[in-house]
């Protein structure tokens, strides 16, 4: 596959948000540079999205396709544990609608996996946090967190319990999954 390179490898050319990834915040080899970022063309050699992006006008974004929405999107495999893919339509209709905004929001998204990573993973949360930061609103985490600080006044362990269990309440009072599929 020829070499891809993106203005934006943060968000994906078919409507994933990189930058909210487990991979994409992962030290080593098998961290994703995000989507036409460095090495992208090694770590993801038979991207079908990128191959179909070439072929019709090497676009930034699906969004910008003469033939989008094609079947890539309006038929999604219910089968595919990677949660996230479940709404790669929806984000890239926000992105068509306002690219700077999405890309804003993305932007602040990933300040609050990056914080939330930082100050409360107990080394088994990443996936958790990139899940739930990649489906529900900032807002939402925001007020879970600010509510575990000031519920919890003793030990770390106590607040990263309280924070799951917070995402976890929140979640499902807006009828989200965060969990893989099987």
């Amino acid at each position: 596959m020829e070499i891809c390179t993106r203005k934006h490898r943060e968000f994906s050319l078919c409507g994933l948000n990189c930058s909210l990834c487990p991979r994409y915040h992962t030290e080593g080899l098998s961290r994703c540079p995000g989507c036409g970022g460095e090495d992208f063309n090694r770590k993801h050699p038979s991207c079908s999205v990128i191959n179909c992006s070439k072929k019709n006008g090497s676009m930034e974004y699906c969004f910008e396709c003469k033939q989008y929405p094609c079947l890539r999107y309006t038929k999604q495999n219910e089968k595919d544990s990677f949660i996230t893919y479940r709404d790669v339509t929806k984000n890239l209709n926000k992105a068509k609608e306002d690219i700077d905004g999405y890309l804003k929001n993305l932007e602040e998204k990933e300040q609050l996996l990056s914080f939330l990573l930082e100050k409360y993973d107990n080394g088994r949360l990443k996936n958790f946090y990139c899940i739930a930061v990649n489906l529900l609103k900032v807002e939402d985490i925001n007020d879970v967190v600010e509510m575990a600080e000031k519920e919890v006044i003793h030990k770390n362990e106590n607040m990263i319990k309280a924070i799951k269990e917070g995402i976890e309440t929140m979640a499902k009072a807006r009828g989200i999954e965060i969990r893989l599929r099987k």
